[in-house]
């Protein structure tokens, strides 16, 4: 119980990375926050873990506003929310760029500034998870906007995390591989599109949502108190070769 007395906001809360999130802090004591837009999957975390919900679009800057509001100051932000728009880069579109950047970046980057403000507010302390993407290192088809979403976010991680150091505030990052989510399971189910991307981990596998909360969980709790500005993969060794 490692986060009993602690309070965690999760963006993303409804599905994949950040459900798993959600039920992995509860089990460890805390009080978790869920941030989605989805009623139903907020109503149903609500009926597993307890968890306090609050629906919202995060693609619109004063509704996310309101929904960090709403939520009050907590001891921890782990911004989950993500989408991806599969375009190339001669078929990049407006609406394309601005639904991804708008989610994966500038959402992310709203939540993170008023979380630390309320920390501030608080006396300080307190840590802060992105969730980036192996995206962001490598190069994959029709991932353009994607891509710079969360590249984005992890050179944002890093100025966070000078800026806020002096608070006591804590600011990481994880990299997942594909991470076999529901929808994710399904559409990597086919040998021919998964085995090219499988090869290239040398764990010979892809990981589940637990895997990757984790690693969030680490990087939340006591056992990082001098991890800041850091990315973790959490890849399989993707990255190393």
């Amino acid at each position: 119980m490692q986060f009993s007395g602690k309070t965690v906001i999760i963006t993303g809360a409804g599905k994949g990375i950040g459900r798993a999130c959600a039920r992995l802090m509860a089990t460890r004591g805390a009080e978790v926050v869920a941030l989605s837009r989805t009623q139903s999957d907020l109503d149903s975390l609500a009926a597993e873990i307890g968890a306090r919900g609050i629906r919202v679009d995060l693609a619109d800057p004063v509704a996310a506003r309101a929904a960090m509001a709403e939520a009050g100051t907590a001891d921890y932000l782990v911004n989950s929310a993500g989408i991806n728009v599969l375009e190339s880069v001669l078929d990049m579109t407006e609406a394309g760029y601005e639904a991804v950047l708008g989610i994966n970046l500038r959402a992310a980057l709203i939540c993170c500034q008023e979380f630390a403000r309320g920390r501030v507010a608080a006396g300080g302390g307190g840590a802060i998870v992105n969730i980036t993407s192996i995206a962001g290192h490598r190069g994959f088809q029709d991932h353009l906007c994607y891509a710079a979403s969360k590249a984005g976010l992890e050179g944002a991680t890093r100025v966070l995390a000078k800026e806020l150091g002096p608070h006591g505030i804590r600011v990481n990052a994880v990299a997942p591989t594909i991470t076999l989510t529901e929808l994710a399971a399904e559409a990597w189910s086919d040998p021919a599109k998964s085995q090219p991307m499988m090869v290239r981990h040398p764990l010979d596998r892809f990981a589940e949502a637990e895997e990757v909360a984790q690693g969030i969980a680490l990087l939340l709790s006591e056992d990082s108190r001098m991890v800041s500005g850091a990315v973790l993969p959490v890849d399989g060794g993707f990255l190393a070769v």
